[in-house]
């Protein structure tokens, strides 16, 4: 006889790299033992990077790790773009000191990792158990995590600007920095929170979009392409710190709420932002980007052209070609690759250089430095490259700034 009843079937999201959700957030008695504790101990204050990279610690986000890296991995990392239990991770996460402040600390100490306020006030955030002090070669560093020892490099030059001496250990987090109050709180989900959102919305597929600009025709093509076999959109723009020339991320996220709430089925997408800085390391990014996002519980993620790349330092598609580097199992989350895509008159649509048949002359394409003299004159940009919604949102930025933004044809 047929069996008719019923089945219901239960999805679990994808597993977070490692196997395990890292939480290094102390609450409660525990929180304030260590509170009073921290107040005896030496002090470390953090860089912009290291304010990102303690959040992303704490919070999962960059699960397996639990602290700053200690020789083992980041050599491997370095050398080999694995931890040194062989699990794949592209980017060195490190805590610099310059030999001044490194020469008081030791092996087994205990420090106390702080932030220093603008009205001078120092605000105590994390102890960090020193299991290692060791030396680092910087340009080995930069030459294979960025493939240039160029200092033009962003990257590059944060890393030579920072100290000789790297301390690693397990860190515990007892406040979060300032800006996880006051900047974006209502979108600062952790992965915590966005694996309970996507559960709670039944959805199973996530695809994740990493930004660092404003969105334009041609990532809202990529998003909504990928969103026809996915059940849900993870928008997930990068608001650590960027280059001096990138668009703030307040005129950032203000695009995405505008372009989400005119063009895009509010079931099927949520935006939070992703506190990570960046690093501009290109095809090494991709996948530091994807790992990530595989914590905050995504099956799937976007990788465009020229990923997290800056100026000609890689391949329009290397960051494509990095992933054959590694199997799909030891990478888990599914990347989408996505060709260079833009508006074609002859088409009639957002295509991309995959499927369009005719020639550039037919294409709308602008380069920063024409989107920026038009929005500098108040023109509107041209509706096939952008949203008006979101055009009038970056003129009203460059129009209040002295240092006028430049919307960059990026999907990262």
């Amino acid at each position: 006889m047929l069996d008719t009843t019923p089945r219901t079937r239960t999805y679990s999201l994808i597993q977070p790299h490692g196997g395990t959700l890292i939480n290094r957030v102390l609450v409660g008695d525990e929180r304030a033992a260590a509170l009073d504790r921290a107040h005896t101990l030496a002090q470390v204050a953090l860089s912009e990077l290291n304010l990102a990279d303690l959040e992303m610690i704490a919070n999962g986000g960059f699960s397996p790790l639990t602290g700053f890296m200690g020789r083992a991995d980041y050599e491997s990392v370095v050398r080999d773009m694995r931890l040194a239990n062989g699990l794949p991770w592209s980017v060195p996460v490190t805590l610099a000191l310059d030999t001044t402040a490194a020469a008081s600390i030791h092996e087994g100490d205990s420090v106390a990792l702080v932030e220093h306020r603008a009205d001078g006030e120092t605000h105590v955030l994390a102890i960090l158990e020193v299991q290692e002090k060791y030396s680092y070669d910087r340009e080995w560093e930069a030459q294979n995590v960025y493939r240039t020892t160029d200092t033009a490099h962003p990257g590059v030059a944060r890393l030579y600007r920072q100290g000789e001496v790297l301390i690693g250990g397990s860190v515990s987090l007892i406040d979060w920095p300032d800006r996880v109050r006051h900047e974006f709180a209502e979108l600062r989900y952790t992965p915590a929170q966005t694996r309970a959102l996507f559960t709670e919305r039944g959805w199973r597929r996530i695809v994740a979009f990493q930004t660092r600009n404003p969105i334009h025709r041609a990532h809202e093509y990529i998003q909504k392409t990928a969103l026809e076999v996915v059940d849900g959109l993870l928008l997930h723009p990068l608001v650590g710190e960027t280059k001096s020339d990138d668009i703030p991320a307040d005129v950032r996220v203000e695009s995405y709420k505008a372009i989400i709430e005119a063009y895009y089925p509010s079931s099927r997408v949520i935006l939070s932002v992703f506190p990570s800085a960046m690093r501009y390391a290109g095809p090494r990014e991709a996948i530091f980007h994807a790992l990530a996002r595989k914590n905050y519980g995504c099956s799937h993620f976007i990788v465009g052209r020229d990923h997290a790349g800056v100026g000609k330092y890689y391949g329009s598609f290397d960051a494509h070609h990095i992933f054959d580097e590694f199997t799909p199992d030891e990478i888990g989350i599914t990347p989408l690759f996505f060709d260079h895509t833009f508006y074609c008159r002859a088409c009639g649509s957002v295509v991309s250089a995959k499927t369009c048949p005719h020639p550039t002359s037919e294409h709308i394409v602008l380069s920063g430095t024409q989107v920026r003299q038009m929005l500098s004159r108040g023109e509107t940009l041209p509706a096939e490259f952008t949203r008006p919604e979101v055009s009038r949102i970056l003129m009203r930025s460059v129009q209040n700034s002295d240092a006028q933004p430049i919307l960059e044809r990026q999907s990262s």
